[in-house]
């Protein structure tokens, strides 16, 4: 874990993870109950941005040279957690 709840830039890195070689960014996302919509629903295109925006500032102030980098979002309710990939352009 390299860090959580970060600020980069004008954004927020929930969690930076690193695997081996790659560096995961990591938007979590939580809804209680089922009314109101699954939370992944949140992470929509201008999430993604701001999430890609803030890894970009991270990396620019971290020393990371020959790494992986990958994005995640995270879906929790109620004890069950759902991760999904996404790519960012």
């Amino acid at each position: 874990m390299l860090g959580t709840n970060v600020r980069a830039g004008r954004n927020e890195l929930d969690l930076i993870v690193r695997r081996g070689r790659r560096v995961v960014f990591v938007e979590v996302k939580e809804k209680r109950g089922s009314g109101y919509g699954h939370p992944l629903e949140m992470v929509d295109d201008v999430k993604r941005e701001r999430v890609r925006r803030a890894a970009s500032a991270w990396l620019a102030s971290n020393r990371n040279a020959g790494l992986l980098i990958a994005f995640e979002a995270v879906a929790v309710q109620g004890r069950r957690l759902v991760r999904v990939p996404f790519d960012v352009d």
